[in-house]
């Protein structure tokens, strides 16, 4: 794939290109994708939109970056955990992740935010690069953090 693209903020025709490129990041990290079509459009579109989810578009959906709201209350800060950065195959080393996570800090900054947040998996050293190499710092972690099924 070559070519140019662009970043924009999800709508409901995208749905049924954005479901198999969220199944590809979850085999691509073990993971079975259990996402269905209704769950994703009630957590994009439904009355209370869970995520902000921007997509990279050429020829189709070519990545997403999903984001989530988090703050900082004691401070009354606001910021956004980027929860998911998908390129496809195919669309990578096109400057296509450059973009969608511009993309998000615009976003984020739109939205009053003060931080944007990114996590990883620990073995996961080329998007550690990458996100350092976009001005990003890791972030020391001593606290525990608690689940609980519901």
């Amino acid at each position: 794939m070559t070519g140019v693209f662009r970043i924009r903020p999800a709508v409901p025709a995208d749905l049924d290109a954005l479901l198999p490129l969220v199944a590809a990041l979850a085999r691509h990290h073990g993971d079975a994708p259990r996402l269905s079509a209704a769950t994703l459009a009630g957590d994009l579109f439904g009355p209370v939109p869970w995520f902000h989810v921007l997509v990279a578009e050429a020829r189709g959906l070519i990545g997403y970056a999903a984001l989530l709201p988090l703050a900082r209350l004691q401070h009354g800060e606001r910021g956004l955990d980027l929860h998911h950065l998908f390129v496809a195959e195919d669309a990578r080393g096109q400057g296509v992740g450059r973009a969608m996570l511009a993309g998000a800090e615009d976003l984020a900054r739109q939205m009053g935010c003060r931080y944007l947040i990114i996590g990883t998996a620990a073995e996961n050293l080329a998007a550690q690069e990458f996100y350092q190499a976009q001005g990003y710092r890791p972030i020391p972690n001593p606290s525990k953090r608690f689940l609980k099924d519901l």
